[in-house]
Order: C-alpha cells, then sequence, then structure tokens
C-alpha cells in the first residue's frame, strides 16, 4: 500500500461510505469522544459478548479523517476479544507515531492508510479519536460522564 491516491481512495470510502456509522441494538458499552480543537464528536457504541467484540457502531460528526478512522477501527475490532482490540488500538497509536514495525503495520489492514497523518500535526487528533474512545471504554469500567475527549490524550 505505497501509493498515496489508494490511500485517498481508502479514506475516502470510509468517509462517504461508512459501513459501521449506525446506532448498535444492544450495546453494552457506549462512549462518547470528542475532540474540542475541532468539534469532531462521535458516539461510539460496543456491543460484547464473553470478551468479544460481537458488533460495533459510531454516531456523531466530524471531519473525513475522524470518521473515516473510526469506521476502519471498527471492521477491524469486530470480532475481536477485548484484549486484541487494545492491542490494535496500541498498534495504531505507535503507527501515528512513527514507532510501529512493517508487521505490526500489516495488522492494521486499511487504518494503516493514516500512517503518514503524522506529518500533519493538527490532524492526528482527528484520526485517533475513534481508537482512543475505543480504548478508553475497554478499559475503564466506570466512566462518570460518560465521555472522553482529545485532551485527555
Amino acid at each position: 500500500m505505497e501509493n498515496r491516491s489508494f490511500y485517498n481512495e481508502i479514506l475516502t470510502e470510509h468517509n462517504l461510505r461508512p459501513a459501521n456509522k449506525r446506532q448498535i441494538e444492544g450495546a453494552t458499552v457506549t462512549l462518547e469522544g470528542i475532540n474540542p480543537s475541532c468539534g469532531d464528536d462521535i458516539i461510539l457504541s460496543l456491543k460484547v459478548t464473553d470478551g468479544v467484540i460481537t458488533d460495533g457502531g459510531f454516531t456523531g460528526s466530524g471531519c473525513a479523517i475522524s470518521q473515516a478512522s473510526a469506521d476502519m477501527m471498527l471492521d477491524l475490532i469486530i470480532g475481536k476479544t477485548e484484549e486484541e482490540a487494545m492491542r490494535l488500538a496500541d498498534v495504531f497509536m505507535r503507527m501515528i507515531r512513527g514507532e510501529v514495525s512493517d508487521d505490526e503495520l500489516d495488522e492494521l489492514e486499511e487504518a494503516q492508510a493514516l500512517r503518514d497523518i503524522s506529518h500533519m500535526p493538527a490532524r492526528v487528533k482527528c484520526a485517533v479519536l475513534g481508537w482512543h474512545t475505543m480504548d478508553e471504554m475497554l478499559k475503564c469500567s466506570g466512566i462518570d460522564d460518560g465521555s472522553v475527549t482529545t485532551e485527555d490524550m
């Protein structure tokens, strides 16, 4: 996946036709993620059964990067255990910081299209919003107000 136009096609497809932008019936965990610096606001919902993420979706609004990233993340984590999803979030965050191996990068599948976002510092929080929200929701059993902001990152 070295072709920049291919990356743009992936981002555009996930932004214009997000398969996972929907409410989830019977969600077991839900958390709002907010990026106050640009106004991105998503509500991430997951259905977790016996430690496995069996379904997931997001609602809300935001820029193309935040929406595409959340959609790609859900494509990747549905069907995975909570631990696998949190590990993928860690790999994604390290990819953004340029600290990931090629093997780990391959695990991110289409989400690796956001690899170069680190060269656009103002967009990093957009790209990590969904991932950070998912990681926080799975780590924390009791969240006071049901939201997390990119200021918490």
